[in-house]
């Protein structure tokens, strides 16, 4: 499956938070930008690296108008324990039955030890005030992305 292509209105989701309420992406339409991403599990070592490189450049982002919003297909309960744990500062979002990651093309086959699975490909979207979507990273290690998102938006005339 193909990613949503850049320039188009990026796909709609409403799901639940780590505080189990509803957050919805065309909420944040004409007032932030959103840094959509999505990552396999919560609490293990490249997501959790990844998500303390996001926590750690908020005061960046909040420059840039921009928010986080961590999908993944975890429930809530984990997203709870993560959020806590690591002292995350932005939403994580409950996609258990990774409808939302298949709109936006991240749940594709995946290879691991000899294992074939089907799961969430490590992928990061922009999506500007305008609803559109402006930028994909599929290509990072988590331990930079947080560096690489912030090159990107600094980059794009958001």
């Amino acid at each position: 499956m193909a990613f949503p292509k850049v320039g188009n209105i990026a796909p709609a989701f409403k799901l639940k938070n780590q505080n189990d309420e509803f957050v919805n992406l065309k909420d944040f339409r004409d007032n932030k930008n959103v840094v959509v991403y999505f990552y396999p599990k919560a609490s293990t070592p490249g997501c959790t690296t990844q998500a303390c490189g996001l926590r750690d450049i908020r005061a960046e982002l909040e420059k840039l108008d921009t928010v986080v919003l961590g999908l993944s297909p975890d429930p809530v309960t984990r997203l709870i324990k993560f959020t806590d744990k690591q002292n995350l500062n932005f939403d994580l979002l409950s996609d258990e039955d990774h409808a939302i990651a298949e709109k936006y093309g991240v749940w594709q086959l995946k290879k691991f030890m000899g294992r074939e699975f089907m799961g969430i490909i490590r992928t990061t979207f922009i999506v500007g005030k305008d609803g559109r979507l402006k930028h994909v990273l599929d290509k990072f290690k988590t331990n930079n992305h947080d560096q690489v998102l912030l090159e990107t938006l600094s980059n794009l005339s958001l």
